[in-house]
């Protein structure tokens, strides 16, 4: 389980799990706005995770920032994570 605390936006954290095929699950956000979040995540569920970063990427809300574009900073962040283990 990787968790990423998020910047700019009303959800406080996404907490998620990646699989040995690059493919994520379990994503589940930490406060905000309940039904569109979870409608994230079940939209990404099983997706791999280099596509959801590319298409979340640059998404913007309130701020500079939004749920969706986090949990592409998310992903980066845990890719960062990854390649740092090695």
């Amino acid at each position: 389980m990787f968790t990423y605390s998020t910047k700019g936006t009303c959800s406080k954290g996404i907490v998620f799990d990646v699989d040995a095929e690059n493919k994520m699950h379990n994503v589940r956000f930490i406060g905000g706005c309940g039904g569109n979040l979870q409608g994230i995540a079940r939209l990404v569920e099983g997706k791999d995770i280099d596509e959801i970063e590319a298409l979340l990427a640059g998404i913007r809300c309130k701020g500079n920032t939004s749920c969706p574009d986090q949990l592409s900073q998310a992903i980066g962040e845990y890719k960062k994570s990854k390649n740092g283990a090695e």
